[in-house]
């Protein structure tokens, strides 16, 4: 008789499934017999500039010295966010990516005899690391598509360890501002620890920026974790960072694992941090696109909640699988998020400005295909 391997699994890992990721282009080429070249990919919140031409050539520079394993203490990296964001050394955290760094902060302070609470449509890494590591996850309802920050200090209890607060978040869009979330961080427990994902934080400027980094002095029990994959455009690097407490960050560095941010990404990393030109250019290409597609789903007739990251998760109605299926037989690649519990959205990352005008002009047309039942 056959082993039946998953039952010797632990737990929380027997239930899982596993994470589903944007459709990659060659995928739905090789799948529809389409032209890679013709389809556009707006799923996975990409930056569509491109790589920083500063990051480019680090990475040339990198490619040298393949033969050898990368700085497993990440120094170069490590200065160049200590020289941009005036923390210390030993605050800082690596990461191959800022999931890795999640479940590393997941492993560490929670297991089977804790709780880990998120807000309902939250990114789905939170709920699946806390079902990894044996621990029940709490999801507090959210409010008007954002955290309800007052219900989920209120669902603190004995066991609770970890509470993730993504700002702004995925896949809603939705942000709090300092104020909200310094006064939920007062309605903490220290022995809590809370985990501010800023991933699209770049996005945000002037007093729109809730910038968690400020708050790090006046609160030993949180982390920040933020990625370069975003508006800094390395996805195919991955590389994130946690900013915490020395004492947290040497507890998280215990269990990080060796080399876990390979040398190419180290340097494009660090040479990016200071392309603010870059930085720059992307944010202007994100508002404008932002921009755009809420004025073109206004114009087609369907709704969609504002959002200050790089996507807008539009409201296509029930039959929001036909849609999308639509749009990828008319090469346009977007994000279904029925997983998140919104089964009648879908996410579209803001692309270019001929690219976001294309999905809106496939947008119009796979509705009305799906709705005359073609």
């Amino acid at each position: 008789m056959a082993v039946d391997y998953q039952s010797l699994a632990v737990k929380g890992v027997q239930a899982l499934s596993p994470y589903q990721p944007g459709k990659p282009i060659e995928e739905l080429a090789r799948e529809l017999g389409l032209n890679p070249e013709e389809i556009i990919k707006l799923a996975s919140n990409e930056n569509p500039l491109g790589p920083s031409e500063k990051a480019m050539a680090a990475a040339r520079k990198a490619l040298e010295e393949l033969c050898l394993y990368p700085d497993g203490n990440g120094f170069a990296l490590k200065q160049a966010l200590v020289n941009r964001f005036g923390v210390a050394m030993n605050q800082i955290t690596l990461g191959n990516g800022s999931n890795d760094v999640l479940e590393v902060i997941a492993r560490c302070f929670a297991g089977p005899d804790s709780e880990v609470v998120f807000s309902q449509y939250a990114f789905a890494v939170y709920p699946l690391v806390a079902q990894a590591i044996g621990a029940k996850g709490v999801s507090v309802p959210a409010k008007e598509w954002g955290h309800d920050l007052d219900a989920m200090a209120g669902a603190i209890n004995a066991r609770t360890r970890l509470i993730f607060v993504a700002n702004p978040n995925n896949p809603t869009g939705t942000v709090h501002t300092a104020e909200a979330i310094d006064a939920f961080l007062q309605r903490i427990p220290e022995r809590v620890l809370v985990v501010l994902d800023e991933a699209y934080c770049e996005y945000l400027t002037g007093d729109q920026f809730p910038d968690g980094l400020k708050l790090l002095e006046r609160f030993p029990n949180l982390i920040v974790c933020r990625t370069f994959s975003k508006a800094w455009g390395l996805a195919a690097m991955r590389v994130g960072y946690a900013i915490s407490s020395p004492a947290i960050a040497d507890v998280l560095n215990r269990v990080r694992q060796p080399f876990n941010v390979n040398a190419i990404a180290l340097a494009a990393a660090a040479a990016v941090l200071d392309d603010d030109a870059y930085l720059s250019r992307s944010r202007e290409v994100n508002e404008a696109g932002l921009l755009q597609l809420a004025e073109g789903f206004k114009k087609i007739g369907v709704a969609f909640i504002p959002s200050v990251g790089n996507f807008i998760a539009v409201d296509v109605g029930e039959q929001s699988a036909d849609v999308y299926q639509a749009l990828l037989s008319r090469g346009v690649i977007v994000r279904p998020v029925a997983g998140y519990g919104m089964p009648n959205h879908l996410r579209v990352s803001v692309g270019l400005p001929e690219e976001n005008e294309r999905f809106l002009l496939a947008l119009s047309d796979a509705l009305q295909s799906v709705r005359k039942g073609g």
